[in-house]
């Protein structure tokens, strides 16, 4: 099994790192042919801007909306999660053009700005075994899903923070930048089902 990582900006080594950690192969993305032989892909936190437009500049937009309607499995934790969602409203009300794959609308820098940055224990659907810590940075928030997307986490408020629509995953916070592993593992899960 090989999971692929989107690494054209931002925490993408992070990613490898703990999928290594897991025993699983990871290949670093920057063309559309980095996708071959790939069962899964992950974009990861950075600049969602600046992701976006790379995506595009290298023409991988495409490749990564066919793959994820032939149901591969794809991740996006916080700049990641604003490049999947169908809707993204900028802090001055705006839309922003995305992939458009998941059934979610997202605020873009919600959670304020780099000081404004958290950490907080998350109760999360699948894991039993105790709280998930959600490291936040500058996160977007999940405002509402679609009829088939399962809301995986939300902070004590109520804002989601994770959800999942059959192949596709998504954090507004970076898993990648704990030591905990039950999110890489849950999503390489993802992959052999």
């Amino acid at each position: 099994m090989k999971i692929g990582i989107v690494a054209l900006q931002g925490a993408f080594i992070e990613h490898c790192r703990i999928f290594q950690k897991l025993g699983l192969e990871t290949k670093e993305v920057r063309l559309p042919a980095d996708m071959d032989g790939v069962q899964g892909l992950v974009i990861p936190g950075g600049e969602s801007t600046t992701i976006l437009k790379l995506m595009q500049s290298y023409r991988m937009v495409d490749t990564i909306k066919k793959l994820a309607r032939e149901n591969m499995p794809v991740w996006g934790t916080c700049a990641g999660l604003i490049c999947l969602a169908k809707n993204v409203f900028n802090p001055d009300g705006s839309l922003m053009p995305t992939l458009g794959l998941m059934d979610i609308a997202v605020r873009r820098n919600a959670s304020g700005r780099q000081v404004d940055s958290f950490e907080t224990q998350l109760d999360v659907a699948p894991f039993k075994e105790g709280p998930f810590p959600g490291i936040f940075i500058r996160a977007p928030y999940i405002d509402s899903v679609g009829g088939d997307v399962e809301v995986l986490a939300k902070l004590p408020n109520g804002i989601i923070v994770a959800a999942r629509q059959k192949n596709l995953l998504a954090t507004s916070f970076h898993p990648e930048l704990t030591d905990d592993v039950r999110f890489h593992r849950y999503f390489s899960d993802m992959l052999q089902h």
